[in-house]
């Protein structure tokens, strides 16, 4: 292992959290933390404190949340031994060439992708969306553009049926920090021996909207189960059912079910099994549903309730 180094993080929500733990049960001196400032949460929105912001605290670090990083912030933070490197993960701003360029070693980033797969805000549930059978995190130094700085380092891992963006989440959080730890034991070399990104394979993994949770039943089944498992937590898949909003927790496609001649988002039947719907090709079971204004239930709960059979879901 090379010499401790003296290191800036930048971070904020929970993704960034065992990245920081990592740091901090190292070698390297974790100099200053840099997150977003507090935000209102939940249905009372009281100012909430972001996750690396607690983590830090607890740790004793010192903790900054400017609405904007500036060199000058690294420059009072680091103090008269200077920095050796930002590391930056989910931080939630663009950073200029001159902050990057604040730390001997500049910036690197924990990206939740094989780059230059999934460049963007919303890797993990672009590769579920897009029913990516293998994903990972990659290591970059940083340069202004959207993720397309050299790749110090990837590591892959398998995308099981099971997988939902929010289980994906956790698991490559944990990857990440890992790969980070071991990327900072021989920065100098890693560096050097950094690859460029191909351009000709970058995807853009667009910034997720509310508007994409709705589903489209004209989809098939195979690929709103995918919209299922990719948009959790947030914004999670909805439908509508007689004006009001029907969150989708939990579905599965209908393997032994031939699909009948049914408008997409007919329900065909619902009982003790699930609530099983006609899409553009093939049948979904839903599983776990969240009626507007309840608690999530089983979707067999929610049949017993009413009469679902020749609804069709989507109609305002």
């Amino acid at each position: 292992m090379g010499a401790p180094l003296r290191i800036a993080y930048a971070g904020t929500p929970g993704f960034a959290v065992p990245a920081l733990e990592a740091l901090l049960a190292s070698e390297h001196d974790v100099a200053a933390v840099f997150t977003q400032p507090d935000r209102p949460a939940g249905r009372g929105r009281r100012l909430a404190a972001p996750p690396v912001k607690e983590t830090a605290a607890a740790a004793g670090v010192p903790v900054h949340q400017p609405e904007r990083l500036t060199p000058e912030d690294l420059e009072r933070a680091a103090g008269p031994g200077g920095l050796d490197v930002l590391v930056v993960v989910a931080f939630g701003q663009i950073l200029p060439r001159a902050v990057l360029d604040c730390a001997r070693f500049g910036a690197l980033n924990v990206h939740a992708s094989l780059l230059p797969r999934w460049r963007g805000a919303a890797p993990i549930a672009r590769a579920l969306l897009a029913g990516d059978r293998r994903t990972g995190v990659s290591i970059m130094r940083m340069e202004p553009g959207l993720d397309t700085g050299p790749v110090l380092a990837r590591r892959d891992c398998a995308i099981a049926d099971s997988d939902t963006a929010a289980s994906l989440h956790d698991r490559l959080a944990v990857l990440g920090a890992g790969l980070l730890v071991e990327v900072l034991a021989d920065l100098p070399a890693r560096l050097e021996a950094a690859q460029p990104q191909d351009e000709s394979a970058a995807t853009y993994a667009a910034k997720l909207q509310r508007a994409d949770g709705r589903l489209d039943w004209s989809l098939t089944a195979t690929e709103l189960a995918r919209r299922v498992r990719g948009l959790q937590p947030w914004p999670a898949a909805w439908t509508e059912l007689d004006g009001q909003v029907l969150r989708i927790w939990d579905a599965q496609v209908v393997g032994d079910c031939a699909a009948p001649d049914a408008a997409p988002g007919t329900v065909l039947c619902a009982g003790r099994t699930g609530i099983d719907v006609a899409t553009g090709d093939g049948v979904l079971r839903l599983l776990t549903v969240q009626p507007a204004g309840k608690r999530r239930m089983a979707a067999a709960d929610f049949a017993n309730a009413r009469t679902l059979s020749g609804c069709r879901l989507g109609e305002g």
